[in-house]
């Protein structure tokens, strides 16, 4: 796989998230951008034109948030764009756009502290923006229900601090995959009450005791099987089929001698996604390739049983990316040296 180009585009403020807005034109690219200003702590969320022929990336629309982004997606609601955000606060926003101009049209929220007394880690909106669900580090799990006038939300389980989670995924609309501290992943059924209906805590080395998932993933066409994200490079898959059986993909436990496993880095593994632009083994035992990016500035594609595909290399972290789901060949990144770089594949 070869890289056609890159281009870098600085920002000035810190770029906390990005994501491609789903709209469907030949003639526009848009994004999303989560920004922080270290100078006035303030938050924002921006959309963006994007113009590759004009090496230009430039703001449309910006809606100021209550506290700083903690996590961001982008998805259709009714036929229009739909950003939903978590904040550092606890509190969650759902920006509707206007397909026509991509300005912000209208905002349904739910006010800091009604969802998450800490920071919601994460937030996963079901295709087709019906629903989403949110899990913070201080146990507790929320299904929001979505109209483009309010939103509605019940608490599916607290764990009162006992278990902090720091990702969310939904593999069905009746169920999602949560992730945390100790590479510990839960699968949960919200018709099922009381707590998850599987666990998975492999026997790893002594080292992972203390290891996080920072980030999963959930193949559409693959839904038995979750990816994840983390610690010392740590990239595996959980497979429900072999419950115990972590399957390791990169990372500092991804095996010794005849049965190594190079890994693409050794630092935090801060996002991780099924990379759809690859056609590999239809197996159904085989894990489909993923892209990640990590603390030490490397966008990479890995491949079970291959040898992993470096991408991009920044002397600062990537934080976060985002692969076009219209054009699979171009992926969005954000650089912590306040920047934003668009990468396109052959």
């Amino acid at each position: 796989m070869a890289v056609r180009g890159i281009q870098r585009f600085p920002q000035n403020q810190y770029v906390d998230a990005v994501r491609w807005l789903p709209i469907e034109s030949a003639l526009e690219r848009l994004a999303v951008v989560a920004l922080f200003d270290l100078d006035s702590d303030a938050s924002s969320i921006q959309i963006h034109s994007l113009n590759l022929n004009q090496s230009s990336l430039e703001p449309y629309s910006s809606w100021a948030s209550p506290s700083r982004i903690s996590s961001l997606k982008a998805s259709h609601f009714l036929n229009k764009p739909l950003i939903v955000a978590s904040t550092s606060g606890g509190s969650l926003h759902l920006l509707f756009s206007d397909s026509s101009d991509a300005s912000f049209q209208s905002q349904v929220s739910l006010p800091e502290g009604s969802l998450h007394s800490v920071p919601a880690s994460s937030v996963d909106l079901l295709d087709g923006g019906v629903q989403c669900v949110t899990a913070g580090e201080d146990g507790k799990l929320n299904l929001v229900a979505i109209s483009d006038s309010n939103l509605n939300y019940r608490r599916l389980f607290d764990s009162a601090g006992l278990v902090s989670y720091t990702a969310v995924r939904w593999a069905s609309p009746s169920e999602f995959a949560t992730a945390g501290y100790g590479f510990t992943l839960h699968w949960w059924d919200h018709r099922k009450p009381g707590g998850p209906v599987s666990h998975f805590k492999a026997n790893w080395d002594k080292k992972f005791t203390s290891g996080i998932v920072h980030s999963i993933d959930i193949h559409p066409s693959r839904k038995h099987t979750c990816l994840a994200g983390g610690s010392l490079g740590t990239v595996f898959a959980w497979d429900l089929r072999w419950q115990q059986q972590p399957i390791i993909l990169s990372g500092a436990g991804a095996g010794s001698g005849n049965n190594a496993i190079q890994s693409i880095s050794e630092s935090e593994v801060w996002e991780v996604q099924y990379d759809r632009c690859i056609k590999s083994n239809t197996s159904s035992t085989r894990i489909l390739p993923s892209m990640i990016c990590s603390e030490d500035g490397i966008l990479g594609v890995i491949e079970q049983g291959e040898e992993p595909i470096e991408l991009l290399a920044e002397p600062c972290a990537i934080n976060s990316f985002d692969i076009d789901q219209h054009n699979p060949t171009d992926v969005i990144c954000s650089l912590e040296w306040e920047a934003v770089a668009i990468l396109t594949r052959q």
